[in-house]
Parts: C-alpha cells; structure tokens; sequence
C-alpha cells in the first residue's frame, strides 16, 4: 500500500497482474521478456536477495528487449530496507531501462547501473547512479536472488 503512493496518479487503483515469477516460471531473463512482451503497459519488478531484502523498480514502460535505454521520468527504484524509500528520477541522464539477451539494467551514468539482472537471473547488482540518485538497493552491491516477480499495471 505504501508503494501504490508512489505510482503515477493513473495506476494507483488500475488493476494489476502477475505476468513473471521466478517460482513458477524459473529463473531466465529470456522467459521474463517473453512473459512481458505481449503487453504494452507499466511494470512492477519486485525482488527478494537472499539476504531478505526487498527493492525493485517500477517501469513506466513495458520491459522489453532493446538496443538502446527507453522509459520515461516517471520511472523509479526502491527498497524497503525497513521503510519504504524511493528514489524517482534526477533528470540527470535518461538512462532508465537497457535490456539485452544478458543483462537487464536499470538507471545509469558514470559506468554504473542502479539496477541490474543477470541473464539467468541469478545474480544482480545494485549501484549509485546518476539516473536515480539511488543508495544502494540491496546490502551488498553485487547480490543473489532468491524470488522476482513482474506485475503488469493497468
């Protein structure tokens, strides 16, 4: 409920729907973007590290293979490390969401990520980055994940 407040004033009661979850459909970054691709709306990507923190993003647009950084302002990173904080966009750079084959990233400059996944959703990664002005989301920069899901808004 907490995070529902942060959502752009549009999604905040829009329906949602799990589209990906690691416990059902395993741990591959390919069957995450073929479990998103079919929709066109917003996305909320939940993560749990094995260290039992909880952060993620919420991706104003659909995530999705790319060749180049997509999105728009509204997107954003947190965690909930106990509180909730959030860290919305800086207009420093419009790097917000990368996907290839191998790496999902998001958030950018000066060579880090403020969010990355590996292309087996093993390991990810979370750095300060200009994009987002972010704190670390996780405890350790680099960390294993233990659950993802992405809900699909509107």
């Amino acid at each position: 409920s907490q995070l529902a407040l942060q959502l752009p004033a549009r999604l905040r009661h829009a329906p949602c729907s799990l589209l990906y979850c690691t416990a059902r459909d395993g741990f591959s970054l390919g069957t995450l973007y073929r479990s998103t691709s079919h929709r066109s709306a917003p996305a909320l990507l939940l993560i749990r590290d094995t260290e039992a923190q909880a952060f993620g993003a919420f991706c104003a647009s659909a995530i999705h293979l790319s060749t180049c950084f997509y999105g728009t302002g509204e997107t954003f990173l947190f965690s909930f490390s106990p509180e909730l904080k959030v860290f919305p966009w800086t207009g420093r750079n419009s790097f917000f969401l990368k996907g290839d084959k191998d790496l999902l990233m998001m958030g950018g400059g000066s060579g880090k990520f403020g969010l990355w996944l590996d292309g087996d959703l093993y390991r990810g990664g979370s750095h300060h980055c200009e994009t987002f002005g972010n704190e670390p989301l996780s405890r350790q920069e680099e960390f294993c994940i233990q659950a993802l899901e992405v809900w699909g808004l509107g």
